[in-house]
């Protein structure tokens, strides 16, 4: 037993570790992870006003369960508090199963990231991780006799605490720069035209319909091989998915640069043959953080022959902001929010274009790096 119990501790501490840091390199990519959720839930109208209220604090949470995740790693790792730690990582897998369990059978959420972007895996095969993890925490649970401590109590006390100020230093830091290491669709080198297309070895979703009909007030469902004769009246069509296609979705999805009379100017900017700069925001309630460096960087793009480009789901908001209150004239486009959130993991962010390709990107905390380019 005591073999077992060693043998599931190193598992279950390693494990739950490397998921939270996989995710600490996002903490934005875990929150609105969890904002998807909140959103299904709120579609049950009795529940509706509580995840809204919920998802208003979903970076604050993404952080604590990033934190959470990896403490309690090293705390099973060290074998400190024994009973403490248990309850809790054995309380937190429940958590995470429940929630990997709904996404499952569900259907209403097709990833999980349980390992953020980096790793990702659908909602069954997180699902199935969870279980397993779930069997091995129960063996540390009714075996933690047999868990030893790795060090003195004042050392694993100062090993846990150096630990829980580096994650939490380590997520203040990528918010404000940008992901160590980018796994989204928008990496530095990429063709976002290319990336906009469906890949070439796509295969579709292979689908059946059928179609409601109605006559002397009764409803009836009709397959394409039996249709009515003209005496029934037509209702609705409804698809039916008889099996899953595989990569059939471009990388980028919904990237669609919409002006202000309502063009879509996606292929004209991303085909120019010159340098431009992108720069994305959301949040015009407080500024004072990035935009002096938004003023350097407009006065660089002007002396380099760069057209600057705002991006942004709030286009009403820039175009006052920055052409009616400021007078800067630059050109705004809106952009749908959800493709905002996967190309700009900070608010607001910058890239450097050159056509279609993704020449360099830069966190608002590193605007002034932008400037040596």
């Amino acid at each position: 037993m005591k073999i077992l119990v060693n043998i599931s501790r190193t598992i279950v501490g390693v494990l739950f570790i490397f998921s939270g840091l996989v995710k600490a390199m996002d903490p934005n990519g875990l929150a609105y992870k969890m904002q998807e959720f909140f959103d299904v839930w709120a579609m049950n109208h009795s529940l509706a006003s509580f995840m809204y209220w919920l998802s208003d604090f979903a970076l604050p949470f993404a952080i604590i369960m990033i934190t959470l995740e990896i403490i309690v790693g090293v705390g099973i790792l060290l074998g400190i508090w024994k009973k403490f730690f248990t309850w809790l990582i054995l309380l937190l897998i429940i958590f995470f199963a429940f929630l990997t369990g709904y996404a499952a059978l569900s259907g209403k959420i097709s990833t999980c990231g349980c390992f953020g972007d980096c790793i990702p895996l659908t909602s069954m095969q997180s699902f199935i991780k969870d279980l397993v993890l779930l069997v091995l925490i129960l063996v540390l649970f009714f075996g933690r006799k047999y868990i030893i401590p790795s060090f003195t109590p004042a050392f694993d006390i100062l090993l846990l605490a150096i630990s829980t100020f580096l994650v939490l230093y380590y997520q203040w830091f990528v918010m404000r720069h940008l992901p160590t290491v980018d796994c989204l669709p928008f990496k530095k080198g990429g063709n976002v035209l290319q990336l906009r297309k469906m890949p070439a070895d796509a295969v579709p979703d292979k689908k059946d319909y059928t179609f409601v009909y109605e006559k002397n007030g009764k409803q009836q469902n009709f397959t394409i091989k039996d249709l009515p004769d003209s005496s029934w009246r037509f209702l609705s069509r409804q698809d039916i998915i008889i099996s899953k296609g595989k990569d059939n979705e471009p990388p980028i999805k919904d990237f669609n640069l919409i002006t202000l009379s309502g063009n879509d100017t996606t292929e004209a900017v991303l085909s120019l043959d010159a340098s431009y700069y992108l720069f994305f925001v959301k949040d015009f309630t407080k500024t004072d953080y990035w935009f002096s460096d938004f003023i350097q960087i407009y006065q660089h793009a002007k002396q380099t022959n760069r057209v600057l480009y705002v991006v942004t789901p709030e286009m009403s908001k820039a175009n006052d902001f920055f052409n009616k209150r400021n007078n800067y004239n630059v050109p705004v486009f809106s952009l749908d929010a959800t493709a905002f959130k996967t190309a700009a993991r900070t608010s607001p962010e910058l890239y450097l274009m050159k056509g279609p390709l993704i020449k360099n990107k830069w966190g608002w905390a590193d605007f002034k790096n932008a400037l040596d380019k």
